[in-house]
């Protein structure tokens, strides 16, 4: 059995060997999570969570990187989750800690783990909120959550994150496909990426004129910016930092950071729970007692606790 107040206590001083066990302890859903959990939620609450998204190709990987260094050039630490996809056969990630990150390999201001998405639609792993807690808790300014990038589901990552970074590349028909899948919506800054390709201006004017006509906002509301970078050069990078931090002081000033960190603690609430639910009907499988949940009170229990989530939820 860890030390998990010793562990708790080594992270707070940047120890990467603490947070990487850590992150084990709730990814692998140990029976030492609570105790976990209990021991960060009073360490926890300062990090500023940036989601990046995108399709397959638009260089989120390399995006992700060029970030890392901006906020370390300004002397914020920094935590990277790169959410792979899971190996059918293993589960565990098929890419490992992404090879375009190993610059930042021997900077102790900075934590890149990567997580398995283990089939979760959203892809995002399940284990991820917690995991943005523990680099939370050790104390990092700024945590970059890179997600597999499949579309549809990846709305996902605007219930995990402060700030929602949307990237297109020109040339993918990226903005037709944000559009019919309804991902426009997630974005608080956008970015056209690789923006030295031919038709970068016109996926950044197509880009315009689609959030013009969903726009019906209210004044004062945010204008989420369009950003053109080369990430693979660091253009544009400082912009979108900036662009970053406009959205986080906009955030604050009207209210809506601490409500959606509201709404992300009760989904996280909401996560364990049902994870806890499958995992006793599956410890029941088999088992007379499964009767129960058929015709006892189980499920009304249930019923009520969905009801005061969507409550808390809003």
């Amino acid at each position: 059995m860890a030390d998990v107040p010793t562990l708790v206590e080594q992270a707070r001083q940047g120890r990467p060997r603490a947070v990487a066990r850590l992150i084990s302890l709730v990814e692998g859903a140990s029976p030492q999570l609570r105790e976990v959990m209990a021991a960060l939620a009073p360490l926890a609450g300062g990090a500023y969570v940036v989601g990046v998204t995108g399709s397959p190709g638009v260089g989120k990987s390399t995006s992700t990187s060029a970030l890392v260094s901006a906020y370390r050039r300004i002397g914020k630490r920094v935590g990277v989750l790169a959410v792979d996809p899971s190996s059918p056969f293993s589960g565990g990630a098929l890419l490992g800690d992404r090879v375009r990150m190993s610059e930042h390999a021997s900077d102790l201001g900075v934590y890149i783990r990567s997580m398995a998405t283990r089939g979760h639609l959203g892809g995002l792993a399940w284990a991820a909120p917690q995991a943005i807690r523990v680099l939370d808790a050790a104390g990092c300014d700024v945590v970059l959550v890179e997600t597999v990038g499949v579309g549809q589901s990846e709305v996902e990552i605007a219930a995990q994150a402060d700030t929602s970074v949307l990237l297109l590349a020109p040339g993918m028909g990226d903005g037709i496909q944000a559009a019919k899948a309804g991902i426009l919506e997630i974005g608080d800054v956008y970015v056209v990426n690789k923006a030295d390709r031919e038709g970068a201006d016109a996926t950044a004017r197509e880009l315009n004129h689609m959030l013009g006509l969903g726009e019906g906002r209210a004044p004062g509301d945010w204008r989420p910016p369009i950003v053109k970078t080369v990430a693979a050069r660091g253009e544009g990078i400082d912009e979108v930092v900036e662009a970053l931090e406009k959205h986080r002081a906009w955030m604050e000033e009207h209210g809506v950071l601490a409500e959606r960190r509201m709404r992300r603690a009760a989904g996280e609430v909401e996560t364990i729970a049902v994870t806890a639910l499958r995992e006793r009907i599956g410890d029941l499988h088999g088992d007379r007692r499964l009767g129960r949940w058929r015709s006892g009170s189980w499920p009304v229990s249930w019923i009520r606790i969905r009801r005061r989530m969507s409550w808390w939820r809003g």
